[in-house]
């Protein structure tokens, strides 16, 4: 059991406000997940380069000397910033040159994500831990999704937590489990997508990047899912454009959208958006069983 909470601003009149909304959110599923929460913020977007989230178990680690040495040995600027134990790179060449230069020569730090406008901060602890962590309540952005994780498939560790990102700007998170997840990695791999865990949940994200990657639409890859992913699971997913919400055709996993002129939201319990403005006066219903719900902004 896990919770798994999504809010999507559909103007900018809360963009300010996005953490600030979503905290008691997330801490609101700390009974159905206990063990690990995160989130994936999607905001100050990078109009040149891409942005990273880069980690590091050492608290003290020198990240002022890894953008030295990017821009030394890459010839490119870096602005950063650093968030416990994380920090976001803002790097004007593109993703791939940074990632195989960090992959050959820093192999200590982790790369959390990469793209435009994601950044994901995840750790092990209870929610409102997490929260307080990474300061949630001040971030702000245009749009949001959490989890908050009581282990089935691996072990209670970072990397095991959730979100999940296996592509630019794509993350997901998943409650439920994946019964075909081992071959579906095994194939996945083959066609160049990569995996930093045995967890389930990224197979699912590694296969919706695969699926992007050949040219689906959002609406297409999480349709081709439904075919393709054999086990229970609700889904929300982001993009750096769109927030979306499927359930597998058994839909044992619950579920529920609220959406307002302002807002999409989604969680597994009410009971987690009833703190948002204007609730009361929200549509509020449960997502169909294999039914893809998709929000989507223009591309810039």
């Amino acid at each position: 059991m896990c919770g798994i909470v999504g809010l999507y601003l559909k103007n900018d009149k809360y963009e300010d406000r996005l953490g600030e909304l979503f905290a008691p959110m997330l801490i609101a599923m700390t009974e159905r997940g206990p063990d690990s929460a995160g989130f994936a913020v999607y905001g100050d977007e990078v109009d040149q380069g891409v942005k990273l989230t880069l980690r590091n178990e050492d608290e003290n680690y020198d990240w002022a000397a890894l953008a030295k040495d990017i821009e030394a040995k890459l010839n490119t600027k870096v602005d950063w910033f650093q968030n416990s134990k994380v920090a976001v790179f803002k790097v004007d060449i593109d993703a791939e040159t940074v990632e195989n230069y960090l992959m050959e020569n820093h192999q200590d730090v982790l790369i959390m994500s990469s793209g435009k406008s994601i950044e994901i901060l995840k750790e092990v602890g209870l929610p409102e831990r997490i929260v307080n962590l990474f300061h949630l309540e001040n971030m702000k952005g245009s749009h949001i999704i959490g989890h908050t994780r009581m282990a089935t498939e691996s072990a209670v560790t970072m990397a095991g937590s959730h979100p999940f990102s296996t592509g630019m700007d794509l993350c997901l998170v998943h409650n439920g489990s994946l019964s075909n997840h081992n071959r579906l990695r095994q194939e996945l791999k083959r066609e160049g997508i990569h995996f930093e865990t045995e967890n389930d949940s990224e197979v699912a994200a590694g296969y919706l990047t695969y699926r992007l990657q050949q040219g689906d639409s959002l609406n297409e890859a999480l349709t081709h899912a439904l075919d393709d992913l054999d086990g229970f699971f609700t889904f929300t997913i982001g993009t750096k454009d769109g927030f979306a919400v499927v359930r597998d055709p058994i839909a044992c996993k619950p579920a529920v959208i609220a959406e307002t002129d302002d807002y999409v939201a989604m969680a597994s319990e009410y009971q987690a958006l009833t703190t948002l403005p204007g609730i009361e006066n929200a549509k509020v219903w449960e997502p169909e069983p294999s039914k893809v719900y998709v929000w989507e902004r223009t591309t810039h």
